[in-house]
């Protein structure tokens, strides 16, 4: 399996799909580069060259004790497009990804960056705070870290049923085969790795890394997103973005790379060769 080595020596795996411009995924809490892999086949048979990586902590990279934090992945990212010598890449980011995506903007900037996609994404800030009253309560992850320590594969198996692809709500139809996955992907994750990203995508302010996103930008977000609530990420972001694009998903949840699939790689395709 590929490979590229951080600075501090981590091994992050990545997988490199088709031929074409370059096409960088970054995944989603407690995922890994396979959940991108209905967005990876779409646009690697439609002439991109699509690159996924595992973060740091997750899936089949290396479990570090240290560096669970986004200034960390933004870091690990700038390696793989570095090291790949990626150039007019389009970056895209889920969720958690996209903090680590906001994150390599306001540390890397976009010299080898042309295009820019949120996706559910955290940004701009998760957390309520005096200067942020919009924000999701504290209790909300403490919660999810006090889970993780109890049994987190209970906390896996409450999201992958209930919030994260909206299998709570009525009517929904959600496969137990992407429920199983997500399990699954999680439990690849080291613990500890885990359990320290839950601050790293709920805690990180991105208001300033936005504020350098300086090529075209597509913000694509769920309006019944239980996990990162629309107003507080998708909305909040494409207002905040110089001349962003907002694609609202009426009545989609979280998870809409496995929910929407179909509708989001028609969006990415159509963004990406505009």
């Amino acid at each position: 399996m590929p490979y590229v080595a951080a600075p501090d020596g981590a091994q992050i795996h990545y997988k490199d799909w088709g031929r074409g411009r370059p096409v960088v995924l970054s995944h989603g809490w407690p995922l890994n580069a396979d959940s991108w892999e209905a967005q990876m086949l779409f646009l690697a048979s439609h002439g991109f060259r699509v690159i996924a990586h595992d973060r740091r902590g997750h899936g089949r990279s290396a479990q570090t004790w240290h560096g669970n934090d986004m200034d960390t992945y933004a870091d690990d990212l700038a390696t793989l497009v570095e090291t790949l010598g990626l150039r007019d890449a389009a970056l895209v980011g889920f969720s958690a990804g996209g903090g680590e995506v906001a994150r390599y903007v306001g540390r890397h900037g976009t010299t080898r960056v042309t295009r820019l996609v949120l996706v559910s994404a955290v940004p701009p800030f998760m957390l309520k705070t005096g200067d942020n009253p919009g924000g999701v309560p504290a209790e909300v992850f403490d919660a999810m870290r006090a889970g993780s320590l109890a049994d987190r594969s209970q906390l896996y198996r409450d999201l992958a049923d209930g919030p994260f692809f909206g299998g709570n709500r009525p009517g929904a139809s959600v496969s137990e085969g992407v429920r199983d996955a997500f399990c699954l992907q999680g439990l690849q994750a080291g613990h500890r790795n885990a359990y320290e990203c839950i601050a790293a995508f709920s805690a990180t302010d991105f208001r300033a890394d936005l504020d350098a996103f300086d090529v075209p930008t597509l913000v694509i977000h769920g309006d019944d997103d239980q996990v990162v609530p629309f107003e507080v990420g998708g909305k909040a972001s494409a207002a905040r973005i110089e001349n962003a694009t907002l694609t609202v998903y009426p009545g989609a949840p979280h998870g809409i790379t496995d929910t929407h699939k179909d509708r989001l790689g028609a969006d990415l395709l159509a963004f990406l060769t505009s």
